[in-house]
């Protein structure tokens, strides 16, 4: 049974740090995109961060320069490592893993990733 989950969230003050992990089994990682998607309350979910098999990263134009994805194979974990939080950053952050395709990948579809974590709280405030 393939599974994702996350953890590292919590609370945290304007201009903080945080690291969320996605430790995932039952499906062959090393092959796998894993995305990191946040629902705000109210919005839309939306597209954060992604790293394909060969590590090639993209990144929301909202989060670029503050926030950086990794992958370790031999963990079967993406981490997010978030930095220079905002309040805006406030939402529930999902991880989601799908076959990865050949070349980058440059925009968020939910449709490309067939296995979806629960989610992480990460609230921004003072």
């Amino acid at each position: 049974q393939s599974q994702l989950v996350e953890s590292g969230g919590g609370l945290v003050q304007p201009g903080g740090s945080l690291r969320l992990s996605c430790a995932t089994s039952g499906f062959p990682f090393v092959n796998y995109l894993i995305g990191w998607f946040r629902q705000a309350p109210g919005k839309k979910r939306e597209g954060v961060a992604l790293i394909t098999a060969t590590t090639d990263q993209t990144y929301a134009d909202s989060v670029k320069g503050r926030f950086t994805i990794s992958r370790d194979n031999a963990k079967k974990t993406v981490y997010l490592e978030m930095n220079s939080l905002k309040p805006e950053d406030t939402a529930v952050y999902y991880c989601a893993a799908g076959p990865s395709t050949n070349g980058p990948v440059r925009v968020f579809l939910e449709r490309m990733y067939i296995y979806w974590g629960q989610g992480t709280q990460v609230t921004v405030s003072s």
